[in-house]
């Protein structure tokens, strides 16, 4: 699993994977909830336009095989909070 790094300012809880993806809210779960809601929008984004990778600045595998990994969760009608908040 790519690291989540967690930070709370001015009363607000920022959730980011791996410079990828973030989600903010007024709690932990609000924050949970909207990082995964934007995972799951780059995963279904990719399985149907596809990636491509710049040569001069290559993706995360790790970060990459997760949104993956996702994507094909959700597409089989899986619970993907299972898989990114295990």
């Amino acid at each position: 699993m790519p690291a989540v790094t967690i930070t709370e300012t001015g009363g607000r809880v920022r959730l980011a994977l791996g410079g990828v993806a973030l989600g903010e809210g007024a709690s932990l779960q609000e924050a949970a909830d909207q990082l995964m809601a934007r995972i799951l929008d780059l995963a279904l984004a990719f399985r149907s336009s596809g990636f491509r990778a710049c040569t001069e600045l290559p993706p995360d595998f790790e970060v990459m095989d997760l949104i993956y990994e996702v994507g094909e969760i959700a597409a089989a009608g899986g619970d993907v909070r299972a898989r990114l908040f295990a």
